[in-house]
């Protein structure tokens, strides 16, 4: 199959993430995270991050964000999220499900990112028992729709969060291409902010499998060991999971790969924005673009073999990996200027 941009876990494995895997996969090593790997990458993360987080592994995002969330949560809580947001919209009530009821109070916004504003109308609308007691925010970073939070708007969303006595919690699906775009240190996005919880993915930055849940306060981190293990997320050989962050996280590749992906969606947008017809939905701020264009230009661009998806706003979504083909992108681009004469 030809290079395809429908999703960025359409991508390989990336050679640093490879190599670290090769290496682990030599002799036999103490099993459920109690080897080298896991602790080397335990410790990467809180070199990264400049503290000394708790931090776990699973095997996919939906687990990390739904046992995070769960995490914060009594059953009778809620967790306030945009109406983009991927556990509102893609999870299969996996947050709800973890949580034993926790239920989502949903933002009706215009587009992908929560406001101050937000948060509060819904943690103040109501106060009496009938009502899921708000205990958590969760936003993602970078949204849905590929755009950024600024590290002031975290900021004040923190700010918020911690008045009304709240969580803040981070899908970081993404987390890497956000970094890059930004210019920013990990830190400084995250608890130097005022998040508490992290979930950073990693198969959308080139690894084959696997996220990091950190905990900034060791608090909220207390039986999330157990947790992961009742969830099926305790890997007996956690080397495998653990080792290709040694390889991303040691060498760098982590910003890089998300740098190449940001840099990719930029030269498809560039390419595109002065064909008529085409319309950049939302802002291209990381590794996303989405089109806007008449139905016929998408069937026409699906008879020439490209894949996308169109369940945002109608329009068609094209995602940008670590291993892009730049030529790709511009036959891409190529494609959409022909369909849409």
């Amino acid at each position: 199959m030809s290079q395809q941009f429908a999703s960025d876990n359409y991508a390989g494995i990336c050679p640093e993430a490879w190599q670290a895997m090769q290496q682990a996969n030599e002799g036999s090593l103490t099993a459920y995270g109690e080897d080298e790997w896991t602790t080397r990458a335990a410790n990467a993360f809180r070199t990264l991050f400049e503290t000394d987080c708790e931090v776990f592994f699973a095997f996919n995002g939906t687990a990390a964000n739904s046992l995070a969330l769960a995490a914060l949560c009594q059953s009778y809580n809620s967790v306030i999220c945009s109406s983009f947001a991927h556990v509102e919209t893609d999870e299969c009530g996996a947050p709800e499900f973890f949580s034993n009821g926790s239920k989502l109070l949903v933002a009706r916004t215009e587009n992908a990112k929560l406001t101050p504003q937000d948060v509060r109308t819904l943690a103040t609308c109501r106060t009496d028992i009938h009502y899921p007691k708000p205990r958590a925010v969760t936003i993602t970073q970078p949204t849905e729709t590929g755009e950024l939070y600024t590290i002031e708007e975290i900021s004040a969303l923190s700010a918020t969060c911690r008045e009304l006595g709240l969580r803040l919690h981070m899908d970081g699906s993404r987390f890497a291409n956000a970094c890059a775009a930004l210019g920013c240190t990990p830190a400084d996005m995250t608890w130097k902010a005022g998040v508490d919880v992290l979930c950073f993915g990693g198969t959308k930055n080139g690894m084959a499998v696997g996220e990091a849940i950190l905990f900034f306060d060791h608090a909220l981190a207390e039986g999330f060991d157990y947790r992961c293990k009742q969830a099926g997320q305790l890997a007996s050989k956690m080397r495998f999971l653990s080792a290709p962050w040694v390889g991303l996280l040691e060498s760098g590749a982590w910003l890089r790969n998300g740098a190449y992906g940001n840099s990719c969606a930029l030269r498809l947008a560039h390419a595109v924005r002065d064909v008529p017809g085409l319309e950049l939905m939302f802002p291209v701020q990381s590794n996303a673009v989405f089109l806007r264009a008449p139905e016929k230009v998408f069937i026409a661009l699906q008879e020439r073999g490209w894949r996308f998806y169109t369940f945002i706003g109608g329009g068609a979504r094209f995602m940008f990996a670590w291993d892009a083909d730049p030529a790709r992108v511009d036959e891409l681009a190529a494609d959409l200027a022909a369909c849409s004469v």
